[in-house]
């Protein structure tokens, strides 16, 4: 390989090209998760499975936490006091309470308590999920409807929400929790999987009109996971099925779906977008 100098007008032109470069910001070390400390993170259905992994590994990065639920009895109440505590102890500001994310209304009042309590919001993960399986032939309008307004409804409603603050202050990290099956469906969730299909079109476009003002816009789609409400509906031979069909030949934890939210709301991840990242053990390979 030559030594010898690039010509003037090349090394011009590379000089102006650095220059360039040199005005954007710059990417940090990989995983500079103190980078969180500080940030206000939202994540919907924070009190139990996912959610709560999420809220917690967050929390352990030094983001400060707004987590909502839908009050439908004495068990959702005692799950969020139990995660309120556990975010306490890591010395974090916590704000809880009781949202229906399928109502604009109860979305648009929890975001506006978050900005004033919590002086901003950096972070959304739109998490809130439900199913509510059966043959398409024997599925109601209700069983459709809570589906689709809980798991898509509900995302948009957040994401429109935040939007405004996020786009004023030029940075954002939104990540929707959306599922293998959305990529790949089975029988029986005829209204899960077109949902969590659709979560998949609202994270793409979400990225493309929000990224002009810097905000990064993903989505994870989790296979099987232990744990969570969704999965303790399910047989124990569909798990088993799940856990042998799986290349890793195990169900995930939340915690490993939490790890992969806290790289997207890394500045590790400063330069994805749109990128949807199965989370499912290689079940969809």
């Amino acid at each position: 390989m030559s030594d010898s100098p690039l010509p003037e007008t090349a090394t011009d032109a590379v000089e102006a090209l650095l220059d360039e470069v040199t005005t954007e910001p710059q990417p940090q070390p990989v995983l500079q998760v103190e980078s969180l400390t500080g940030k206000v993170a939202i994540v919907s259905g924070g009190s139990s499975g996912i959610g709560r992994a999420v809220a917690l590994e967050l929390a352990r990065c030094g983001a400060h936490i707004a987590f909502c639920y839908l009050d439908d009895g004495g068990q959702s109440r005692s799950e969020a006091k139990e995660v309120v505590s556990e975010l306490r102890q890591m010395e974090v500001q916590v704000l809880s309470r009781s949202c229906d994310v399928r109502e604009s209304s109860d979305v648009n009042s929890f975001v506006s308590e978050v900005e004033e309590e919590l002086g901003g919001i950096d972070v959304l993960v739109n998490n809130a999920g439900i199913g509510r399986d059966a043959p398409m032939w024997l599925m109601t309008d209700h069983d459709w409807e809570a589906v689709l307004r809980t798991n898509l409804d509900g995302a948009f409603h957040f994401t429109r929400a935040v939007a405004p603050s996020m786009r004023a202050q030029e940075y954002g990290k939104i990540v929707n929790i959306t599922s293998v099956h959305g990529i790949r469906t089975e029988f029986g969730i005829s209204n899960y999987s077109s949902s969590k299909a659709g979560l998949i079109g609202l994270t793409r476009s979400s990225a493309v009109e929000l990224g002009p003002k810097n905000i990064n816009v993903n989505a994870v789609a989790p296979g099987y996971v232990r744990t969570t409400r969704l999965t303790e509906g399910v047989s124990p031979e569909i798990l088993d099925h799940a856990r042998e069909r799986s290349a890793l030949g195990r169900l995930g934890d939340p915690r490993d779906v939490a790890g992969v939210v806290l790289f997207l709301c890394s500045e590790a991840a400063r330069h994805i977008t749109g990128a949807i990242i199965t989370v499912d053990g290689g079940y969809v390979l």
